[in-house]
This record gives C-alpha cells, structure tokens and sequence, in this order.
C-alpha cells in the first residue's frame, strides 16, 4: 500500500522526504521507486511557471540536526542563523516600544498634537521601508518632504513626485506605480475613516486589539501595497502607541501570486517543512511560544533568515535581545 509523508504526498514522491529513503539498489520495485524519484525532483519543467525557485546553493550543509519545532531544518548553521535573526527582531521591537529611532520617534512625538501626522509618517515607513546604510530613513524623509500629508496626494505632481526615492529592503513601492498605491490608500482612508487616518485605524471599539489587527489587515489589501508592508504598518502602529493593535498570527495564507514570491511564505515553507498556511500558523505559534519571543518576531526574521541578509530596518544590525538569543540556542538545541 502507498504510504504518506508528513506533508501530505506519496513518500517515495515529495522532494524532501523521500531523500531518506533507501538507495536504488534494492529489490526491483524500490530501484524503480528510486529511479522515479530522481527524475521528478531533477525535472524543472513543470514548477517553471510558478514563480518558485529552490536555490540549494544558499542553505548550510546538513550535519544531522533535527528540531521537532523547524522539521525543515537540518543543518545547525541554519538553526543558528534563525536563531540571531528572531533576536534582532525582537530587540528591534523594544527598541520602538521604549526609545523609536528617526522617524519613528518623529511619529511618537506628534502622535498626541498631530495624529494624521503620525499615521501617516507609519505608512510611508512601511510603503518605502527603511534604507540599509547610514541615513537609514533617507528615503522615507524625501518622500514626507514631498508629500507631507495624505492631501497633499491631491496636487501631487504624478508619477514625478517620487523621483528619487529610495526603498529599502522590505519596501513596497514600485515606480512604475508612481503614486497609485498612495492614492489607493487615501481613497480607503475615505471609505473607512472619512479621510482621517485616526478613524480608521481605531476601527470599532469594541474590537479586542488582535481582532483590530486582524479585521486593518484584511482591509488594507490595497493594490501595490504589499503583504510585508501591511504587516509592518500596524506592527509599526501598535508598538508605537498609537493605536491598540496586537497581531495573533503571522497572515501567512497571501493570495496565489503573492504567495509564490513572497519572502516571510517562502521561509516559513522551508522552515516548518510544510506548505500549508494553517499549519504553518500553527507552527509558527507553537515556535514563539516554546522560545518566548513575540509572534511578529518572527515575520521579519524569517525574512532575513531566507534571503540571508539582515534588514535592519532603521535600528543598529547588531541590536539583540541578549536573554532571547540564548533562550532560543538552548530550545533549538543549539
């Protein structure tokens, strides 16, 4: 009888998990099992169109390391890598919380006298991304100069207005675009919150700050404005102070096409070993419960631990949380 793998396929057939399989040299029908299994893990033809790329090259060599919490995971360097990046990620958090560098400190400090203000300095922060380098918020800083205020969306001069703009790492900003996106938000702001940023962020107020966060994310699937960008905006407005918002997931299930390339899915895929966006909700909460970390921890660092360059996104690089990092080494096993 067939036997099924953990991820839900034939075992002799899932890219993964027939690789502990038994040579080929076996009895007639395991080397035709075998035989089978190459040839569909070597044929690119019909994942060409997907959008998906398995780059080999960029993961650490296999040593035999096995975590029942990343069973995607089996060499040590990657457990470690994942490991540092949640550090950073959470050390950042703190860092916006108690004392928010640049621009997000400009946000906090007006959020009292000019809430519109400070929304929507958040939204552009999240829209561009900070830069990596010295002058991290650059980029966000010509764009505000430009368009100081969501109205000033009305008499900007199109796709001009953002010349120059650099976007950082998890930015989503596309120039082609110009300032679509932008207007997309004022029109939603509109229909949500009459135009002020202060209302539709604050949504119903009997929402529980984790329903808040849920019901904004949905809501903001504006065009051009991507899932890492949403995210960072209400994790950016809630750590903040400005709103109460509290994410109890990670939002992993994304439409078709962003799916296929977006950063955080991708290594959370390899990571838990599993495609299913349920499960790796699942997953996922289940790994920042058992090392203690907050849940949106892990939406940046799964990011720079997939593409294997931290973005610092407008803190120092080497900003830690000291007690989670060897919390984690301990709980991974490290």
């Amino acid at each position: 009888m067939p036997t099924f793998c953990r991820h839900n396929r034939f075992l002799e057939r899932c890219p993964i998990c027939s690789r502990d399989l038994p040579s080929a040299s076996g009895t007639g029908g395991s080397a035709a099992t075998g035989t089978r299994t190459r040839r569909q893990s070597t044929s690119p033809t019909k994942r060409s169109g997907s959008g998906l790329r398995v780059r080999r090259e960029g993961r650490a060599l296999e040593d035999g390391y096995g975590s029942g919490l990343m069973p995607g995971l089996r060499a040590s360097e990657d457990a470690r890598r994942l490991a540092e990046e949640i550090a950073f990620a959470a050390g950042r958090l703190s860092v916006l919380a108690v004392e928010p560098p640049g621009l997000y400190g400009e946000a906090r400090a007006v959020a009292t006298s000019d809430p519109e203000r400070a929304a929507w300095i958040c939204f552009l922060l999240a829209y561009f991304s900070p830069l990596e380098g010295e002058d991290p918020f650059a980029g966000v800083r010509l764009a505000l100069e430009r368009l100081p205020s969501v109205e000033s969306l009305n008499e900007a001069d199109g796709e001009a207005v953002l010349d120059g703009v650099e976007t950082g790492p998890r930015g989503s900003h596309e120039p082609a675009r110009g300032i679509s996106t932008l207007k997309a938000y004022a029109d939603w702001l509109q229909r949500n919150g009459g135009g002020a940023q202060a209302v539709a962020f604050a949504g119903d107020e009997s929402w529980s700050p984790e329903r808040r966060f849920e019901r904004l994310y949905e809501r903001l699937a504006l065009p051009g404005l991507s899932r890492a960008a949403r995210y960072d905006l209400l994790v950016t407005l809630g750590r903040l102070g400005l709103f109460e918002l509290r994410p109890d997931s990670l939002h992993l299930g994304g439409g078709r096409g962003e799916a296929a390339g977006e950063p955080t899915i991708l290594a959370a895929k390899r990571v838990f070993g599993i495609g299913d966006p349920i499960l790796l909700e699942r997953r996922a909460s289940t790994l920042a419960q058992a090392i203690e970390a907050p849940l949106e921890a892990l939406d940046p660092a799964l990011s720079s631990w997939g593409s294997g360059e931290r973005a610092s996104l407008g803190v120092p690089a080497e900003t830690l949380d000291v007690g989670l990092l060897e919390r984690t080494r301990e709980v991974f096993g490290l």
